[in-house]
């Protein structure tokens, strides 16, 4: 989509006309989802008229509608999705106070397919093609209604970053030891281990010794509809004495120490190094603003802090801990909308101690078996709904 046209629609919405408005509150009191004639309808059927506009981003693809002066009133977490082009529902409010319903879509493509919201009487109608139509049948399902389907039973996506790379070392140690090098060397552990476990699977952004800007690694996730993104790194500090592990998350204002904003701007400088685009340059971008205000960077930050801190609690028991708490800052490689997103620095490579440890093959494996028992701790109590954890968790004794 051509970005002028896109920073339109983010700052203006696609308005419906005004004979379709009301002044007075209204309430989504039902959703349902149709499957009939080769496309999809999604209801929101309202006690009254509402003024509502809409917008759609493509990195990941998402419909965003906002309802002016309307409430939720009915579940969207039941409504079985199989055979449409939404992968999930999700609700909010904008900072105007406007209730604000995401679709997150299977793919791109399916955004040019849309047609312009309809209200028809106090219904509310989206209407996207459909994946799997069934000739002759329409299919129908609300949101008061458990689905009888058996779910599909993916394994969770969580693609693994080796911090820096090629051009760029990271943070050196007494000796010139390497950041690129250890993360590299956790970061395939972790992704091995991973593997290995039922109901889960890993990708790395990068399997060698190269460079890849810092964009492109949170993009990979987007694009793979990942459900986590987790950057490993092992950092160096002013001060030698610093040690311990630290678990970060994404910042929209501002860092929560002068730690975590010094950390977040030595990695940002990666970008710097590859002759990328200034990270400075890139956050006055207004499609990125516009981006960042989005409803779902709130609950995606707040499931990065939920699950940063299953982790950190792990690694302190292996690592020790540098900040017993997770910290936050606007580092560039975290700046996914849809995906949760952590930095896990492992140590610090300035520390002899932690570069020592850091560099001891049981100490990697320790390491990475306190990450992902706290990422598998996380999605054991919010197990994303149609995923092979999920049904385990339901077949589980009480």
């Amino acid at each position: 989509m051509d970005r002028r046209k896109l920073l339109q629609l983010l700052l203006t919405g696609l308005v419906l006309p005004t004979s379709l408005t009301a002044q007075a509150a209204q309430a989504v009191r039902r959703v349902e989802i149709l499957q009939v004639g080769g496309k999809t309808l999604l209801q929101l059927e309202l006690t009254g008229p509402i003024k509502a506009s809409s917008f759609s981003l493509d990195a990941p693809a998402r419909l965003v509608i906002d309802l002016q002066g309307a409430t939720l009133a009915a579940p969207l977490s039941e409504l079985p999705l199989e055979g449409t082009p939404i992968r999930a529902l999700r609700s909010g409010l904008t900072p105007n106070g406007e209730l604000r319903i995401v679709l997150d879509l299977t793919d791109a493509s399916v955004l040019a397919s849309i047609r312009p919201l309809q209200m028809i009487g106090s219904t509310l109608q989206v209407q996207l093609p459909q994946i799997t139509p069934t000739p002759g049948q329409q299919k129908m399902a609300t949101a008061d209604q458990r689905s009888t389907e058996v779910p599909g039973h993916r394994d969770l996506l969580i693609v693994i970053d080796a911090g820096h790379g090629g051009k760029d070392p990271g943070a050196l140690g007494a000796k010139g030891e390497q950041e690129k090098l250890v993360a590299l060397q956790i970061a395939t552990l972790l992704a091995k281990k991973i593997n290995a476990q039922k109901g889960y699977k890993a990708r790395l952004t990068r399997t060698s010794d190269v460079f890849i800007p810092l964009r492109k690694r949170a993009e990979l996730a987007q694009r793979l509809n990942a459900d986590l993104f987790l950057s490993v790194h092992a950092d160096a500090a002013p001060r030698r004495t610093a040690s311990g592990a630290s678990v970060f998350a994404l910042s929209e204002h501002g860092a929560s120490s002068s730690m975590a904003r010094w950390m977040a701007q030595r990695e940002n400088e990666a970008d710097f190094i590859g002759g990328g685009l200034p990270v400075a340059m890139q956050q006055r971008d207004p499609v990125l603003a516009s981006v960042l205000l989005d409803m779902s960077m709130t609950a995606t930050i707040s499931t990065s802090l939920d699950l940063g801190h299953q982790v950190l609690q792990r690694l302190g028991s292996v690592a020790g801990l540098h900040q017993s708490r997770v910290e936050q800052a606007g580092f560039a490689v975290l700046k996914s909308a849809a995906v949760p997103s952590i930095l896990v620095e492992t140590g610090f490579i300035s520390n002899v101690g932690d570069c020592r440890r850091l560099h001891d093959a049981r100490h990697q494996y320790n390491l990475t078996d306190a990450i992902f028992a706290g990422v598998d701790s996380y999605f054991r109590k919010r197990p994303p709904v149609g995923s092979l954890i999920a049904a385990m968790v339901a077949k589980a004794p009480a």
